[in-house]
């Protein structure tokens, strides 16, 4: 029997995707929150929260405002380091905690000037490292999170808690980002499945194998791992911070832990693709390595897997090729299978899961844009940084 070059790709997506949802480590059911497990007594535990904000008046007193409301039992102390910043921010985390209870657990500081070869971010969660090193001492716990990030006012108990009970030196929940506008609504979800499948949560959290990834929202991190791996030094330079953390953990010995959480949540706002644009292209190059090759394999295997079944299928039905429809549905609907954990997360109907393909194309175009970027010299570019 006679096969068309359509049909035999088609059957090749189809193929993929069968071994993605028994082979990749089931990553698109990665594990939520509440797999955290029961508390523990942490009355004799340290925790500093140390938060790099550059420019975030619009969230920045959201997510000081839940640090210091924690429900924690042992010590919080939360410090804002500001990095430049020209639009108050640090004036409006401190009105927002204004009256709060907790809010003497609250400082802010300026962060030291720029690193020569580190990323903006990691030069200012140096230095509020090494701040409260210098005025407090070490801690149990390093809480490293983002200036856009509510937090849930039971994390930092769960998170610690988790740490210790099962002695995991980094623990790390992958906040729920913001999904309320047509382009978060396309490109949102799509971001944490895309992510969940390139590092599998539940390899990263086997010590047996050497897939590493954290979330850089929110990353509870044993001192005594930060000591390990020799501080912060060793990733100065990396735009994914998280993830470069991560590995250099695990592969010193500790064990990691990487879930999702619906409670903690990012408040930043993508009301357009601009900013949901910037925000992947700005480090999609350096996550191929920087090489040109990977950058043409990764449009191939996008191709391969997310437009070839609804291409396969209008063609099909265009065609009146059975064998060829039926192909691209049952590829389409692998795809689609894979993708409705993601979309129940973010609580979108599951007739959405079909419109993967679209926000497909617009990551692979994101992707392509980053390589050109970094070839032009402006890789990397983050408020008015590039790298």
């Amino acid at each position: 029997m006679k096969y068309s070059s359509s049909l035999l790709v088609t059957l090749a997506s189809s193929a993929a995707w069968a071994f993605l949802l028994v082979g990749r480590g089931r990553f698109w059911r990665a594990p939520r929150d509440g797999h955290l497990g029961p508390s523990v007594d942490a009355s004799d535990i340290v925790v500093e929260a140390i938060v790099p904000a550059r420019d975030e008046a619009g969230t920045v007193g959201t997510a000081i405002s839940s640090l210091v409301a924690q429900r924690f039992a042992g010590t919080l102390n939360v410090t804002l380091v500001d990095d430049g910043s020209v639009d108050g921010t640090v004036d409006l985390a401190r009105a927002a905690i204004a009256g709060f209870p907790g809010g003497a657990r609250f400082a802010s500081i300026q962060a030291e000037p720029l690193r020569a070869g580190w990323s903006g971010k990691l030069s200012a969660l140096e230095s509020g490292v090494a701040h409260v090193r210098a005025t407090r001492g070490a801690p149990t716990y390093w809480l490293f999170t983002d200036a856009d990030v509510s937090h849930d006012p039971h994390n930092v108990a769960a998170l610690v808690a988790k740490a210790e009970r099962d002695g995991i030196d980094l623990v790390s929940l992958m906040v729920r980002l913001r999904c309320e506008s047509v382009w978060e609504r396309l490109l949102v979800p799509a971001f944490v499945f895309f992510f969940a499948k390139l590092y599998p949560f539940a390899w990263s959290n086997d010590p047996a194998r050497t897939t590493a990834a954290a979330a850089g929202g929110c990353i509870v991190l044993a001192d005594a791992a930060l000591e390990r791996i020799g501080g912060l030094t060793v990733i100065g330079d990396r735009l994914i911070d998280d993830c470069a953390l991560a590995s250099v953990v695990k592969r010193s010995g500790g064990k990691l832990y990487l879930g999702l959480t619906e409670t903690t949540e990012s408040v930043r706002p993508y009301d357009g693709l601009a900013p949901l644009w910037a925000m992947v292209a700005r480090t999609a190059f350096t996550q191929l390595g920087r090489s040109y090759p990977a950058v043409l394999g990764a449009v191939f295997g996008m191709t391969l897997l997310y437009l070839v079944p609804p291409l396969a299928t209008m063609c099909g039905l265009l065609r009146r090729e059975r064998s060829l429809t039926i192909a691209g549905v049952l590829a389409w609907l692998a795809m689609a299978l894979a993708y409705a954990p993601t979309m129940r997360l973010y609580r979108r109907p599951p007739l959405e899961t079909l419109g993967l393909p679209l926000a497909a194309v617009f990551y692979t175009a994101m992707t392509v844009d980053s390589a050109i970027a970094h070839a032009r010299g402006r890789g990397g570019a983050w408020k008015g940084r590039a790298y």
